[in-house]
């Protein structure tokens, strides 16, 4: 019977296969595998990602796009999402944690619609499937599967979860658009144009073109790492041809590779001079980066398929290029391409789904300085773009096993999907399986106490989760254990400046300031630019007596930063003690220039014209006195003190009309100040005196 006298089952089946239905199953599994992200926090490296205050408003939003260094990367397109973000829902962390998990299923589902029309294309010539023969729509179709498969596979946990690598799941969504417009232009008839009424032509494809193009830098702009687009349109197009074409391929890929390797070059120099990707950590040789690549490349897909002790900060191996067995990684990569390059006239599908897995991974294969390489050469989210790749392999290969299984047993029971029996459960389980595991996975990203005790139980030796943990438990006030934390960070990772730097705070709020001083001065020595430490230890010299040298640190974080009111306060505290009067009050008005609003600035300012114009008023220097009480009280009007001490200069000077003005006006501000009231009578005395004489 033909299909058109008997319709497809099909029909009457729930379209579980549309767009609506897939998307609502994809979103479904993905939000019940990340619900506990969902009461998730901030945790490590967020604020450097959630808008600080100074860039909440609309100039600040200028300096994102304008100013380098004013974010902690270059990404306009993310920190311009994170400012509107700030704007909606401010500091609660469920906005922030709800909408990556959105972007996060839209990259899935956009990942589906790819592979549906690119396996659409590559069957088009291949004989009628099953289904299209007559029998019932398939429950789970490849593209389907794949993106279930990426929503729910544990190494996504640490792109999804954590609020910092939003930049992972907002590239992906516009990398993933910018493929699809493209690969719409690119399969459209080279003249493909519609008429207007008025006649004149409209050409769709130009259109679908500057659309991808536009997407692409959008992609660009939140994470560099989508730079390989262009690259992974070239497999594309080989895996569905077997051969490119340098007009057709590459030529309109060029604008794609130019902008790519702009961006990309970019983000190289922030990395090296804003983040501080440079130093001794990243000395490695060509050689040792290229045996460092090779054991990412297997480390990542070994994730991939067995993805057992998944972990925040993974142990950091030790590159050596005179050991034998480090070759053996590089070595097998190139075995493996060898491989499936003489396998090509078979199956083009694997050895396009390992390029583009490579391809995609070739930022973070080492050859290039990222930050996270002083903790360790891998992390989870380094291949959440490049998973696509394996996982559209598995999917085919999945969906090849189907219909092998199908031909060679045309009359073995079938589920409803017309899958054989075994197939659609196995699938299903995996899936399960990768959900619960997500779901468990999850549950680490709570806080940052839960995140760096679980990588310390699977990494113990890892010095930046020890770090971190002191830093946490120091600002809870858990100072023994703070202590413990920091001096097994430093046994790690011996001449960190950072760590002996927190070292010493913990110390300082301990009471072991004499040590905290020990512990600051190493941070200088191994630092000399690191301000904090500076000012820290001019703290610490000023509570154990030291106080000129006290004063020369505080000189010295000034001269490395001259906009820093809490150095330029501090100093002028110092100044203040050590009866250095006009340089604390230049200090206090510095202070005051750079942040009117500091807290107690204005008070010490007052105070110390207070004690400069006694000092000088006890000098007889009566003149030079009533202007520093002068200037007090131009700070702060309601002073009583300096009203006092006005009066009592103006007194001395005979100038008793104005003197009894100011004692008058301290009485209005505190009734109860004995000494205006004192000083009041008497020059009402003398002034009555005058009169009778």
């Amino acid at each position: 019977m033909s299909t058109a006298a008997n319709p497809p089952r099909s029909r009457n089946l729930p379209p579980i296969l549309s767009g609506g239905w897939s998307a609502a199953v994809v979103f479904v599994a993905t939000l019940v595998a990340y619900w506990p992200a969902l009461h998730a926090g901030f945790i490590w490296d967020d604020d450097g990602h959630v808008t600080r205050p100074d860039l909440q408003s609309l100039h600040g939003l200028k300096r994102i796009w304008w100013e380098l260094g004013a974010t902690q990367q270059y990404y306009p397109v993310l920190h311009s999402a994170f400012w509107v973000e700030h704007r909606l829902w401010g500091d609660a962390a469920l906005g922030y944690h709800l909408l990556n998990v959105l972007l996060h299923v839209t990259a899935a589902c956009l990942f589906g619609l790819v592979l549906q029309r690119l396996w659409k294309v590559d069957e088009a010539s291949m004989p009628r499937s099953y289904e299209e023969r007559g029998g019932t729509p398939r429950l789970l179709s490849p593209p389907l599967f794949a993106a279930l498969l990426f929503a729910l596979h544990p190494v996504c946990v640490e792109s999804v979860a954590w609020i910092s690598e939003q930049k992972n799941t907002l590239s992906t969504v516009f990398y993933l658009l910018a493929a699809l417009a493209f690969l719409t232009w690119h399969g459209l008839p080279a003249h493909v144009s519609m008429r207007t009424r008025a006649g004149s032509p409209c050409y769709v494809g130009l259109g679908w073109y500057v659309l991808s193009l536009a997407l692409f830098i959008l992609a660009i702009l939140s994470k560099s790492v989508t730079a390989t687009l262009p690259a992974a349109l070239l497999v594309i197009f080989w895996w569905q041809r077997g051969t490119l074409s340098f007009k057709r391929d590459f030529v309109p890929l060029l604008p794609f590779f130019a902008i790519g390797i702009a961006g990309g070059l970019l983000t190289a120099w922030v990395e090296r001079q804003y983040i501080g990707a440079r130093g001794a950590a990243f000395d490695l040789s060509l050689l040792e980066r290229g045996l460092l690549a090779g054991r990412v490349v297997w480390f990542y897909l070994a994730k991939l398929i067995w993805p057992a002790n998944l972990m925040f900060v993974y142990p950091r191996w030790q590159v050596s290029a005179a050991a034998a067995w480090p070759y053996l990684y590089p070595l097998g990569v190139i075995a493996l391409l060898a491989v499936l390059w003489r396998a090509r006239k078979r199956a083009r599908g694997p050895l396009a789904g390992i390029l583009f897995f490579v391809g995609t991974l070739f930022p973070a294969l080492g050859f290039f300085n990222v930050y996270p390489f002083v903790f360790s050469y891998v992390a989870d989210h380094f291949q959440y773009l490049a998973s696509l790749g394996i996982i559209a392999l598995v999917a085919g290969a999945w969906e090849r096993l189907r219909k092998v299984a199908q031909a060679s047993s045309p009359a073995v029971s079938t589920t409803a999907g017309g899958m054989p029996a075994l197939l659609l459960p196995i699938a299903i389980a995996i899936l399960c399986i990768l959900g619960v595991l997500t779901f468990r996975q999850c549950g680490i990203y709570r806080d940052n106490e839960t995140l760096y005790r679980a990588t310390l139980e699977r990494n113990p030796d890892s010095w930046m989760a020890h770090y971190n943990l002191g830093v946490v438990l120091g600002r809870a006030g858990r100072l023994p254990e703070a202590i413990a934390e920091y001096e097994r960070a430093l046994a790690l990772r011996p001449g960190m400046a950072e760590i002996h730097s927190d070292f010493g705070t913990a110390l300082v709020r301990s009471g072991r300031v004499t040590e905290a001083v020990a512990q600051f001065e190493e941070a200088v020595r191994l630092e000399p630019a690191n301000v904090l430490a500076h000012l820290n230890l001019s703290a610490a010299l000023q509570q154990v007596g030291r106080v000129d040298a006290a004063i020369a640190q505080g000189e010295e974080t000034l001269r490395l930063r001259p906009d820093f009111p809490e150095a330029s306060f501090n100093l002028g505290l110092m100044f203040k003690a050590t009866g250095r009067l006009p340089e604390a009050i230049a200090q206090f008005n510095r202070v005051l220039d750079q942040r009117p609003e500091f807290p107690d600035a204005r008070a010490n300012l007052v105070a110390a014209r207070n004690d400069l114009g006694a000092a000088l008023a006890s000098q007889n220097r009566l003149g030079e006195a009533v202007v520093q009480f002068q200037a007090a009280l131009r700070i702060e009007p309601g002073s009583v003190k300096a009203h006092d001490n006005l009066g009592l200069a103006l007194a001395q000077q005979d100038r008793l009309p104005e003197a009894q003005a100011q004692f008058e006006q301290a009485l209005q501000f505190d009734p109860a100040d004995r000494e205006a009231r004192d000083a009041l009578i008497q020059i009402r005395a003398m002034m009555n005196q005058d009169r009778r004489r």
